[in-house]
């Protein structure tokens, strides 16, 4: 496949492995991403995980606002295909129709469900039994397009977003190498998503992230793996924003909601609607992650008790 002339459209960490991948078997003349974002309290210029690969691997790179303003340098150039990974916009139909090949996206859900920016959070939150990728046609639409093939993989109850993140875009990759020469030859699949399935993986906003122990211990249990390691659900504790990394729970009667019900040596326990979730694993307020076990050893008054907002 190495003739095949591909432009890549791409910005987060889970794209890279697929960025990766097409360098590695085709001619990826050019990379698109979103434009560099300044952070923490000096405002320092953050390069995305996409563009480290690119201009690692020395290739033309375009860092529109809008995908519109490079409408006319990408109509002039020699590419045979578009491939899209997580690039954070859509693509207007005047791109969609430049390359003879097509669009196509990789997506990080089995289509049509979990449509949307963060499939990967929302199939941990939500409790599926699996996922997987979906190679796609682009289109118009919010992860609307024809499927060409897909990949699932089981969600196993110990899995946080973190680990099924790194699958997924392993398989993605992997996926995507498969599937290039079908549609290269034209004998791969078109097939139409029955939208009457679709279900949608909005963004996780801040109000996603904090936990609610008014609902039941398995919601919480999923909620906490599919924030980890990031952005991480949280608690107020004695007036402290408190990041929850790891629980357990077991299920059990109780007498209220949202205090904490005993303290262990390796956990805070804290009541729920239906049992007990039992943090074993979190991060203070500018302060590292770290086990309950040490948090504990600088508490010095009792937390049984307290209530936890």
């Amino acid at each position: 496949m190495k003739n095949l002339k591909v432009i890549f459209m791409g910005t987060p960490e889970f794209s890279v492995n697929i960025l990766n991948s097409l360098i590695e078997n085709c001619d990826v003349v050019a990379v698109v991403t979103q434009p560099d974002k300044k952070v923490g309290r000096n405002q320092n210029i953050k390069y995305s995980p996409v563009k480290e690969i690119a201009v690692l691997n020395n290739i033309k790179l375009f860092q529109p606002e809008k995908l519109g303003e490079i409408y006319d340098t990408l109509k002039e150039m020699d590419f045979d295909i578009i491939v899209t990974c997580a690039y954070g916009n859509l693509v207007p139909k005047s791109i969609l129709n430049l390359p003879e090949l097509g669009c196509i996206n990789v997506h990080a859900s089995l289509l049509p469900e979990l449509r949307g920016g963060a499939p990967i959070h929302r199939a941990i939150i939500n409790g599926y039994e699996k996922t997987g990728v979906t190679i796609m046609y682009m289109d118009e639409g919010l992860d609307t397009g024809d499927i060409i093939s897909s990949e699932e993989i089981e969600i196993t109850k110990d899995m946080d977003v973190g680990m099924l993140h790194d699958k997924l875009s392993i398989m993605g990759a992997n996926l995507l190498i498969k599937t290039l020469p079908k549609i290269m030859n034209n004998t791969n699949f078109r097939i139409k998503q029955d939208n009457e399935f679709a279900t949608y993986a909005k963004i996780i906003k801040r109000e996603d992230e904090h936990l609610n122990f008014n609902n039941k211990c398995m919601d919480i249990y999923n909620q906490i793996r599919g924030l980890y390691p990031f952005p991480k659900a949280y608690i107020i504790l004695n007036n402290e924003e408190i990041k929850i990394c790891k629980c357990n729970y077991i299920h059990k009667k109780i007498n209220k909601i949202g205090i904490i019900d005993s303290v262990s040596k390796n956990s805070i326990n804290i009541n729920c609607l239906d049992g007990v979730i039992q943090i074993t694993r979190l991060k203070p307020f500018g302060k590292r992650e770290m086990d309950v076990k040490d948090y504990l050893n600088g508490i010095k008054s009792s937390l049984i008790g307290i209530e936890v907002k």
